[in-house]
């Protein structure tokens, strides 16, 4: 009975860490996703995790590389923020995602916009 109390009480000391610290993010992931011409846009993630903080840069779609702000993990949940400029206009893109093995599901909104979140899967892209 002790060997068995201590077996489980291992188990859910492990299971909280890894809540607590959040999925493997670290690397690279690729999303494709419609533009509103239609045209199919790509988008590259480079995202590192610390801790409970997340970096990184978004390159691809609407220009060149942005840095991720405000970045942070939770469990299976990672949110950022990026600032983009278009036309002379600077927007604050809000991201959120589920993370479930090798896929991320996101959503995204544009601050101070009421069109309906944006969804998308970015996939991780093979270690080279």
């Amino acid at each position: 009975m002790k060997k068995h109390l201590i077996w489980t009480l291992g188990v859910l000391v492990a299971l909280a860490v890894f809540t607590a610290v959040g999925a493997d993010i670290n690397g690279a992931w690729k999303a494709t996703m419609q533009g509103r011409d239609g045209q199919t846009m790509e988008q590259t993630f480079k995202l590192k995790a610390e801790g409970s903080t997340v970096t990184g840069s978004i390159s691809g779609g609407m220009g060149g590389e942005a840095q991720i702000q405000d970045g942070k993990i939770e469990g299976d949940t990672v949110t950022f923020k990026v600032k983009r400029e278009f036309n002379g206009n600077e927007m604050v893109i809000k991201y959120e995602g589920k993370i479930a093995g090798d896929e991320i599901k996101f959503k995204t909104m544009r601050e101070g916009s009421d069109r309906p979140p944006r969804e998308f899967t970015a996939k991780r892209a093979p270690q080279s």
